[in-house]
């Protein structure tokens, strides 16, 4: 089973809101997700976005695979420098940018 940490979008019709969700690759975009791990409200200025690092950390650790955007939410909280530095160092794809 392929897990990505993806965006669920809510909220009214011209004002979204997501919710950060861990989910199945397979299911629907707004399908039932495994767990919810924050949220993210691009309509506030600056955006918003919380994010509970413990599961985040979880879940990076478990395999999870975070899309483009999920992954630059991680990395604005933080999330993302935590799990690299806990695994020993940096991604394979930027080791040779020394």
């Amino acid at each position: 089973m392929a897990v990505k940490i993806r965006l669920k979008r809510m909220g009214a019709k011209k004002n979204p809101f997501y919710r950060i969700v861990v989910a199945d690759s397979r299911t629907q975009r707004d399908g039932r997700p495994i767990e919810e791990i924050g949220y993210y409200d691009p309509t506030t200025e600056p955006a918003t976005f919380k994010v509970h690092e413990e599961k985040a950390m979880s879940w990076l650790e478990r395999g999870a695979t975070p899309t483009p955007t999920a992954k630059t939410i991680l990395r604005r909280a933080g999330v993302i420098e935590k799990w690299q530095s806990a695994r020993g160092g940096q991604d394979k794809g930027s080791q040779g940018n020394n």
